[in-house]
């Protein structure tokens, strides 16, 4: 999947916990990722990765994502912006008729996701992916991925689509206009402008159709929207948000109503679809369509899905959200892993400690406040993991 998006609000302050590397136990993993997954390529692996080191700098960057460590609403805000939509709707031209024609994927959503990964081709990132994927493969937090990503752009370089000095992309390895992995390069890469190669560091509209083609592939449903905006009744059982999924009688029957008087259309009313709460009961509210899930194949975060699409509602002139976002303080590293050590100590499973909010922890933490007479909205906080820190000791 693509990295984490674009955006130009500086981190926290955070201590630098980039591990030091033993060089000798990065070049014997080197030759056993050669002996496992070299194969008849073993010397052209070998060639590509001679003079490779670790770099200390992707791994600190992959231990803070802003979409995991920055509260919702301060993420996609910074996605929203009227400049950045604006600059959209000037590109709408661009992507090409024939590829929403072909794959079914409106402009709008395309022109999302180009603005939030390399903010329309101007930040692509110029990073060695092969060196990048070696860091992370070596570090291990998501190995057997980053070693099937390396291998591909592996064969990326020795098949000749594309020389080594040219792939280049961001700190996780995802390149271009769009920041394709390498397996989705070699698989659904497009040529759009049929010139015999798939250019998507140089031509926008081959890196446009290979994303299209990537969610279609995914499963994007035409004609449909990826979610709306919801209010809940003030008696809503918590426990069911990111839970089943059912059509939108259901959640009719429970007192849910649509914002801004919107209303769904025939496919979309039959479709099952989830509750979200992004920043928590107090923060705004979404009926998550199918297109919503296709987007998070993209990229797996819940704010990045969110950031793509309220961009592509811009893009169509839809109503800004009704609810305002909390001010809550971003989450740190030590809160994090801290929160997810405590919830499982007290018998709250975030099944692995991690660093990384996602559904596991938070359906954790959800358990925990049900259990503890809370809000069961399974939102974090920094003073909620403080608190989870201090009850665990």
């Amino acid at each position: 999947m693509p990295v984490p998006p674009v955006d130009s609000t500086p981190a926290p302050t955070q201590p630098d916990l980039t591990p030091a590397y033993d060089h000798a136990n990065f070049d014997a993993w080197k030759e056993s990722f050669l002996d496992r997954l070299g194969g008849d390529k073993r010397w052209e692996y070998a060639r590509e990765l001679q003079n490779v080191t670790p770099n200390p700098s992707v791994i600190r960057l992959d231990r803070n994502q802003p979409e995991f460590s920055r509260p919702a609403g301060t993420y996609i805000q910074n996605a929203t912006t009227p400049a950045r939509i604006a600059m959209a709707r000037q590109r709408v031209d661009r992507v090409p008729w024939s590829v929403t024609q072909r794959f079914g994927v409106p402009t709008e959503i395309l022109l999302g996701i180009w603005a939030q990964e390399s903010a329309f081709g101007q930040v692509q990132g110029d990073f060695d992916v092969i060196r990048s994927l070696a860091t992370l493969a070596y570090d291990g937090r998501r190995r057997d991925w980053a070693e099937g990503q390396l291998k591909n752009a592996l064969d990326i370089v020795v098949s000749g689509k594309r020389d080594r000095a040219g792939l280049t992309g961001s700190w996780a390895g995802a390149m271009g206009h769009t920041q394709f992995m390498p397996d989705n390069y070699l698989r659904l890469g497009v040529d759009q402008n049929d010139d015999g190669k798939v250019d998507i560091w140089g031509s926008d509209a081959d890196a446009l159709a290979s994303t299209a083609n990537l969610l279609a592939q995914a499963g994007w449903k035409r004609g449909q929207g990826w979610a709306y905006e919801v209010i809940l009744p003030s008696n809503f059982d918590y426990t069911q948000a990111e839970g089943p999924k059912h059509k939108w009688s259901y959640w009719q029957s429970r007192g849910v109503r649509l914002a801004n008087g919107q209303v769904l259309n025939d496919a979309e009313m039959n479709e099952d679809a989830t509750i979200l709460l992004p920043q928590g009961a107090k923060g705004p509210v979404f009926l998550a369509l199918p297109n919503h899930y296709v987007i998070r194949r993209y990229n797996n975060s819940v704010s990045y899905a969110l950031a793509i699409g309220l961009i592509a509602d811009g893009v169509t002139g839809k109503p800004p959200l009704v609810a305002t976002w909390p001010n809550d303080g971003p989450l740190t590293r030590e809160q994090r892993v801290g929160a997810q050590t405590a919830l499982t100590k007290m018998g709250f499973d975030t099944q692995g400690v991690d660093g990384v909010i996602g559904s596991n922890t938070r359906a954790a933490l959800r358990r925990w406040q049900a259990a503890n007479g809370r809000t069961a909205d399974g939102y974090l906080t920094d003073v909620l993991a403080e608190e989870l820190i201090r009850k665990a000791r």
